[in-house]
């Protein structure tokens, strides 16, 4: 068994964590917060490309803000959809009102869009609101 290179989600720094080790709740060695925290974490604009561009397990960015209707109806969605995925995947949140700018960058035209990377490259996105089976089902097709 190998070693996943993750990106902690809360100081941004990269860990190796054995892949037995993966579903038994991995901590950062620097900040200690967990690594498969086993639900959506917002993220900042710097954390999310660098684990985008370094984890070596699926990132799943929900683009998303706080006036938006179908955003807040899919936030429980997203929940439930970290959960089932367990260790197989990570889930992040990125408000796009607070910022913008990186909105732009991943060229993001309608929320919310999910955008699906694996290492270092987005390998899909969906715009439009979607219940916890049918990201499952998205994610791992």
């Amino acid at each position: 068994m190998g070693a996943k290179t993750l990106t902690c989600l809360a100081c941004a720094q990269l860990n190796r964590v054995p892949e037995d080790k993966l579903g038994k709740g991995p901590n950062c060695g620097s900040c200690g917060a967990a690594l498969m925290p086993g639900k959506p974490v917002d993220v900042d604009p710097a954390t999310l490309q660098k684990a985008a561009q370094n984890d070596d397990l699926p990132l799943l960015a929900d683009f998303w803000a706080p006036w938006c209707g179908p955003c807040r109806t899919m936030a429980p969605e997203f929940a439930k959809a970290a959960k089932a995925l367990g260790s197989k995947a990570r889930l992040v949140k990125l408000n796009t009102q607070d910022h913008p700018s990186t909105g732009a960058r991943y060229r993001i035209r309608g929320i919310p869009t999910l955008v699906a990377f694996e290492r270092g490259k987005e390998k899909k996105r969906q715009a439009g609101a979607m219940r916890q089976g049918q990201i499952v089902s998205w994610l791992r097709s």
